[in-house]
């Protein structure tokens, strides 16, 4: 089978194609014949190396995570063997390849009728963004910031908090995503890369936002503390910027508070919710009240090119991988 690796840190270039074995899975473990991948922003700032991030270190030989869709043509030990022909998707650690290993406990069964994006968000952009909302507390009615708003979960984000009644200010990059961001259901949408963004969203909301979901960090994180209202709270899901944040305590006395959320310890920690979560992700979708949205569909020898797009934070929802 093919396979995508990198054996050293640098540009899109230093992706590789590679010749191997298919997986055998181990205990509850599945193979996945993969028809679909969802590349992920991480994986960018992996590739590039420790030197540029800092925060983000994968040793070498390296490997690609995704969001892989596709149909089980093989169980491990402990696995029902019904699961065999069952389409599902997962979060793969070895992803960009034509078979790939899973945790059996945590596929996402694939209804019918949902397209290879929205299928692709099942396993963990849409749990990741239920999740945040979650553990935001957000009630209906409330002002919700989501910055980073057209990537891969923030649009989903967008999304999910309309659905859950809440009004949504939206901040991306470009006229462009700005558009995309309102397309979506967004009630306002910001250019955070202009100096005075803060000052817009204050506008916005003069009273402050309830509720502000980050995965961005540094700056853009530090200027969304002082946009909370009181008891407001900020959710942090990542770090794209790549920069560690001191949080500013003062910041935090005006009645704030600031809490981190990660999909394997929302796992651990509330098991049956995550579960809960994924169903949910699924009826909504199946419902037609959350998409996903292709910006673009290339075959798996073009992950280099995939890799461009990401880094250029140019695409408008998912970038699919096809083997």
């Amino acid at each position: 089978m093919r396979r995508i690796r990198y054996h050293a840190y640098g540009g899109p270039e230093v992706l590789v194609m590679e010749e191997a074995e298919p997986p055998v899975p181990g205990p509850g473990q599945v193979r996945i014949r993969a028809e679909a991948i969802g590349a992920n922003f991480v994986d960018v700032k992996f590739r590039q190396g420790p030197d540029t991030g800092g925060i983000y270190r994968r040793e070498l030989p390296a490997v690609l995570t995704g969001d892989v869709v596709g149909t089980i043509d093989a169980v491990g030990p402990g696995v029902g063997a019904d699961l065999v022909g069952r389409r599902v998707a997962t979060l793969a650690e070895d992803a960009f390849a034509d078979q790939v290993l899973a945790d059996a406990e945590w596929l996402a069964p694939v209804p019918d009728g949902i397209d290879d994006a929205t299928a692709s968000m099942l396993p963990m952009g849409a749990p990741v963004a239920l999740g945040a909302l979650r553990t935001a507390r957000l009630s209906p009615g409330e002002t919700v910031l989501v910055h980073a708003a057209t990537g891969g979960i923030g649009h989903l984000a967008v999304q999910l908090a309309k659905i859950a009644g809440a009004t949504v200010i939206a901040t991306a990059g470009s006229p462009a995503k700005l558009d995309f961001a309102r397309a979506l259901g967004a009630d306002a949408a910001v250019d955070y890369s202009a100096a005075n963004w803060p000052e817009r969203v204050r506008e916005i909301a003069p009273g402050g936002v309830d509720v502000v979901l980050d995965s961005v960090g540094g700056g853009v994180l530090r200027s969304s503390l002082d946009l909370l209202a009181p008891f407001g709270r900020a959710v942090v899901y990542g770090a794209a910027s790549g920069e560690v944040t001191d949080i500013p305590v003062m910041s935090l006395f005006a009645v704030r508070s600031v809490t981190g959320f990660s999909l394997l310890a929302w796992r651990a920690a509330a098991p049956k919710q995550a579960r809960e979560d994924m169903d949910e992700a699924a009826r909504h979708a199946v419902e037609g009240r959350l998409r996903a949205t292709l910006h673009a569909r290339l075959p798996l020898t073009e992950a280099a090119e995939a890799h461009r797009i990401l880094e250029s934070r140019s695409q408008l929802g998912r970038v699919l991988l096809i083997p």
